[in-house]
């Protein structure tokens, strides 16, 4: 199950990091376009801000799941350090459970808000506001996924066998 949950994890991880990559690349291109219009051309286009607001939202919020799936998010760890292995674990375990619990509220309510931005639309794209709204439930979503998956690898045991640590060997209890 563990090897299993780790491949489905880095599987996972690697579309979303092409996403985000992509993204990213989007902005650069469309924040480039648009200095180049306003320095250069004076063409006036409306939208390459607009564009580049929810492109860098897309990203950010994509990215959350790559962190989560890496163990790469900020943690206080001091006072888990000091806990016994098996407490420590436990305690791990469970910080990961409420974790989960607050990325499925979010998901949840998250689908309510993108609901919300379909009558709406952006004036410079005529379009509706969903899409761009969809990015929490969406990001929410595949937050819960990877925590899941991580759980599953993990078990409580990231921060004495980091996930993408080879020089840690050594069994611990």
């Amino acid at each position: 199950m563990r090897n299993w949950a780790e491949t489905t994890s880095a599987k996972i991880n690697t579309v979303v990091e092409a996403i985000v990559a992509a993204l990213m690349l989007a902005l650069v291109l469309d924040v480039w376009l648009g200095v180049v219009d306003r320095y250069y051309f004076h063409w006036q286009l409306p939208w390459p801000e607009v564009l580049a607001r929810y492109l860098m939202i897309w990203a950010a919020m994509l990215a959350v799941s790559s962190g989560v799936a890496r163990r790469d998010h900020i943690g206080l760890t001091a006072f888990v350090m000091v806990l016994p292995y098996k407490l420590r674990r436990m305690a791990l375990i469970c910080m990961d459970l409420l974790a989960l619990a607050l990325f499925l509220y979010v998901a949840w309510f998250g689908v309510q808000f993108a609901q919300s931005g379909a009558p709406r639309h952006a004036m410079i794209f005529g379009a509706s506001l969903a899409p761009f709204y969809a990015a929490i439930p969406v990001a929410a979503f595949l937050s819960s996924l990877q925590l899941v998956l991580v759980l599953l690898r993990d078990m409580g045991a990231h921060i004495d066998r980091p996930p993408f640590s080879d020089h840690l060997e050594e069994e611990l209890p």
